[in-house]
């Protein structure tokens, strides 16, 4: 992989991973587009560490009063963050479930077949538009439903062409929470869910040949600065009501590489 391909999938991975269009998607198809070789997961290994700093780094607040809440003595002003810690924690079973099933692999084999995640775009573009058609805003906080529901649409996620962001988000403003706080769970989800895929694929690490090295490092810092102005604005869309914009992106770019794909027209 030469280093303009990497900055190109370093972008794409750090933009999709928290827009609602599937950054995993966006990553087969984008290869199968380049021509780029396929290096298993391991340069997705590399941009997922792109895009973990990112979201560390813009909820760092957040994350520093969960650390003081889990120390002695318990401050009681820290509860809401033990609460959250819990519904992060419960939130991540169901994926961590199927990444260490069998069916783990039926997952992952269809990044081999684009014309099937140009569909599953396309699934991803109809989801985004529920809360719309279903007059679903969501009011309520968060809670231990909320974080189960969402959890779920995780779970779903592990299929490229099914936005994670998108499928936690849209779950949790129909468990009726406030579409604010069901994104900011959401991206808080991706912490775990980015460091647990991270740690399951670093055995493939030793692998990296020392001339792809520099392309890779170059991938993950794009992913980074990427990745930050991705979650400025999902927020931003969410607090204008423009959410569902990003379905109508995933139907005409889902639509345009199952055409591309399967019949060689777009």
């Amino acid at each position: 992989m030469d280093l303009l391909n990497a900055i190109i999938l370093g972008l794409v991975q750090g933009l999709t991973e928290f827009l609602p269009v599937s950054s995993s998607g966006h990553l087969v198809l984008t290869q199968e587009i380049l021509g780029v070789e396929d290096h298993g997961v391991t340069f997705e290994v590399a941009v997922h560490f792109g895009t973990l700093l990112s979201v560390l780094v813009y909820f760092w607040k957040s994350l520093w009063r969960m650390v003081l809440a889990i120390m002695p003595p318990f401050k009681e002003e820290y509860a809401a963050d033990r609460k959250m810690i819990l519904y992060l924690a419960v939130a991540s079973i169901p994926a961590a479930i199927i990444g260490f099933s069998p069916a783990k692999g039926a997952f992952e084999s269809v990044y081999e077949k684009p014309a099937i995640v140009g569909l599953l775009l396309i699934v991803t573009g109809l989801l985004l538009f529920l809360p719309r058609i279903l007059a679903n805003r969501g009011k309520g906080e968060m809670s231990l439903k909320t974080a189960i529901v969402m959890g779920i649409g995780q779970a779903f996620a592990i299929l490229p062409g099914v936005s994670r962001s998108g499928s936690t988000i849209v779950a949790g403003i129909m468990a009726g929470t406030k579409s604010s706080l069901a994104a900011e769970f959401s991206f808080l989800m991706a912490i775990p869910a980015i460091a647990a895929a991270s740690v399951l694929e670093c055995e493939h690490l030793g692998a990296i040949s020392s001339e792809v090295l520099t392309s890779y490092l170059v991938g993950a810092v794009v992913a980074f600065a990427s990745g930050l102005l991705a979650i400025f604005t999902v927020l931003a869309a969410i607090r204008k009501g423009k959410f569902e914009y990003f379905g109508i992106y995933c139907l005409i770019a889902g639509l345009s590489a199952f055409l591309y794909f399967t019949y060689g027209v777009a």
